[in-house]
């Protein structure tokens, strides 16, 4: 039995802590992470509002143009051919805003899933399928919106599974609560998996704990596929594998089982070490950005190419010795030097003394640097 993780590439997740560069404060990092997603989806809620509501205006002027055009013999001539225009740009504006609408959702089902899409709703209103088709049949966003409502309604049904230790518990509980036995479950614990290796090292034994409950639930879910029957009706046969009484099958059973379990944390291990590493290079852009000078330059990155004799009078913030030494520069030199100075903030031409806060701060940072 191999399962297949492809369904889980696209999981927006975090960190793990024993990858984190040591200048880098983890704790500070999972926050900034996390609202940095969170602005990020609220972001894309408003964009979504904005739209929904000018397609809502223009949908209400379009209908009153057309109510106004039926009642033409009240028109007068002289407005009847501006009203036809004005409802061709009305009509024009809502083809338009149909592709916008398809772009959008697109944009939408892109997007990758992470913990707190998972774990609420993402809007105010909620669709369901009478017929409740099988997931096989069902789109993307009909599987997201399943998933969703799952959760809404099973979320500690599910974290209490994935807490449970003894196989005969966990078989148990499962029979009691055979509604669990889905992907829904399955889906959700990968992400709690994810979600705990996102927080502090006293939590890494609980994140491979849930991993364990992650492969049973997996592990349920293809017995079902290969039996071709109904994943709730392999709970037993699933657990009387894992106490098979033939010692040879059960831990050839158990070998294949704990291949499993080792490969889908090191892909959590693995896609954590990723993301931090993402993570790292926008904050480090992010720094960089906030720095640039006047010119678009890095102060950091050109006091890294300064001569030394001009590297030690930022250190002393000695702007007489500054202006001393620049003069016993060749003019070339001086003057390229000077202008990477300028442009990245490091000296103000006419800011002799008096220099601001920011910019003093630019010359410290840029003095850290070796």
């Amino acid at each position: 039995m191999s399962i297949n993780y492809s369904k889980w590439d696209h999981i927006e997740i975090s960190d793990d802590e024993d990858d984190t560069h040591p200048n880098i404060d983890t704790a500070s990092l999972f926050r900034w992470r996390h609202q940095a997603r969170i602005e990020k989806m609220e972001q894309a809620k408003k964009e979504r509002e904005s739209f929904e509501e000018s397609v809502k205006t223009n949908k209400k002027r379009l209908e009153e143009k057309k109510q106004k055009l039926n009642e033409a013999d009240k028109v007068p001539s002289a407005e009847l051919a501006k009203l036809k225009i004005e409802i061709s740009e009305l009509e024009k504006q809502e083809k338009e805003f149909l592709e916008k609408e398809e772009a959008l959702k697109k944009k939408e089902k892109l997007t990758p899933w992470n913990v707190d899409t998972l774990c609420h709703d993402k809007s105010s209103k909620t669709l369901i399928n009478v017929t409740q088709p099988k997931r096989e049949e069902m789109t993307e966003e009909e599987k997201t919106r399943r998933q969703e409502i799952f959760i809404k309604e099973h979320k500690k049904e599910v974290e209490k599974f994935g807490m449970i230790k003894r196989p005969q518990d966990s078989m148990e509980y499962l029979l009691e609560n055979n509604h669990l036995v889905c992907e829904e479950t399955a889906n959700y614990l990968v992400m709690w998996c994810i979600e705990l290796e996102m927080e502090e090292v006293r939590k890494k034994n609980l994140m491979e704990h849930v991993s364990h409950q992650t492969i049973v639930m997996q592990f349920i879910l293809e017995l079902a596929k290969q039996l071709d029957r109904d994943p709730r009706d392999c709970v037993r046969t699933f657990f009387g594998k894992m106490t098979n009484p033939n010692p040879a099958q059960e831990k050839q059973y158990m070998a294949a089982f704990e291949d499993e379990l080792n490969a889908f944390k090191g892909r959590v291990r693995a896609r954590a070490k990723e993301k931090l590493e993402e993570s790292i290079r926008q904050i480090e852009e992010e720094e960089r950005q906030k720095r640039l000078g006047p010119g678009g330059l890095d102060p950091v990155e050109v006091f890294e190419t300064l001569p030394d004799v001009l590297k030690e009078c930022f250190e002393q913030k000695d702007i007489q010795k500054l202006k001393d030494t620049i003069v016993t520069l060749e003019p070339k030199d001086a003057e390229y030097h000077m202008k990477r100075c300028i442009d990245s903030g490091l000296w103000v031409p006419e800011g002799g003394v008096n220099k601001s806060e920011e910019e003093e701060s630019n010359v410290e940072e840029a003095s850290t640097v070796e």
